[in-house]
């Protein structure tokens, strides 16, 4: 029994299990588009669920844990985690023993908890009516640990959501749980959007929409020292103006003092390889560049992402 009563389930060892079984079959796509249901592996990640599920739980609303599974080692390492579940209102716990908890797992270094969750995905019309002031749509974006880390840096700057387009990867997909290091619990998040449209949408919402663009004719170093200039009164908010920088955007590239950063904002970050779609980018309000002072061809898009994102919410405070 639990301290609150709470009878426990026997020990699980058999790792030919059928519920382990299942729960393994969840790393697969199929799976988990059948059931609605996902991995949540690790204690960060699992801690994260327990606690979104429990305050569901408070205000009325269901819950998103189904089960979790720890081994005894994992639950004495950590003491918060099993407090959180030996709540009456937690969710069901099956201690396990570790092999039982690696056939689970799509780890090859389980680290003692796995939770099965409901899909936490809201529509986008949700997330538009209720006026977020950050949002990042994910563009294409395909591997899992780029998408991972969108998400993460979104909830890190205090973004009110993340958007996928539907050619983007799976953000349920084991690897992207991972990366995002529990933040997937913490923001809305909006999947399988279709592209068509989705910039109208963004700006009728009242969002200045950026593209992350590589090649811009904006510099986002501009952006910045612009909205430092409105933030500290100096008078000058105008800035230098990119319409002669050379780029492909010529006369018809935005000045900077065409975009402020302060305002509610919708940042695109594209594909790894492909980037932007063109299409994606002649609808923006700007193309914005994070330059580059080294000798490097690039940054990483979910690098790019994490400059970009903080640098609206600096502006934004």
């Amino acid at each position: 029994m639990s301290a609150h009563g709470r009878p426990q389930a026997p020990l699980m060892s058999n790792t030919q299990a059928d519920r382990v079984k299942e729960v393994a079959r969840l790393a697969g796509r199929p799976s988990r588009l059948r059931r609605r249901e996902f991995l949540a592996e690790g204690p960060q990640a699992v801690r994260e669920a327990v606690r979104l599920h429990l305050d569901r739980q408070d205000a009325g609303r269901d819950g998103v844990v189904v089960d979790v599974y720890a081994t005894a080692e994992a639950l004495e390492r950590h003491t918060d985690i099993a407090a959180l579940l030996d709540r009456e209102d937690a969710p069901s716990l099956r201690r396990v023993t570790p092999d039982v908890l690696a056939a689970m797992s799509s780890t090859v270094t389980p680290q003692g908890f796995v939770a099965v969750c409901r899909f936490v995905d809201v529509p986008v019309e949700d997330v538009l009516a209720a006026g977020p002031r950050l949002v990042a749509v994910l563009v294409e974006v395909r591997d899992p640990g780029n998408a991972g880390t969108i998400i993460r840096a979104a909830d890190s700057a205090g973004a009110g959501a993340v958007i996928l387009t539907g050619a983007s990867v799976d953000p349920y997909n084991p690897k992207t749980v991972r990366s995002t290091v529990g933040s997937l619990f913490h923001l809305p998040l909006v999947i399988a959007v279709e592209l068509d449209g989705l910039i109208d949408r963004l700006r009728e919402a009242g969002l200045t929409v950026l593209a992350a663009d590589g090649y811009g004719a904006t510099n986002l170093d501009d952006l910045q020292d612009a909205s430092a200039a409105r933030r500290f009164g100096s008078g000058d908010d105008d800035g230098p103006d990119e319409s002669g920088s050379g780029s492909d955007e010529g006369a018809a590239g935005p000045s900077v003092s065409a975009v402020r950063l302060e305002d509610a904002g919708a940042w695109l970050f594209g594909n790894e390889a492909q980037g932007l779609p063109a299409e994606v980018t002649a609808g923006a309000d700007a193309r914005v560049a994070v330059p580059i002072y080294g000798s490097a061809e690039s940054l990483n898009v979910g690098t790019a992402a994490t400059v970009c994102l903080y640098a609206s919410a600096r502006a934004q405070r």
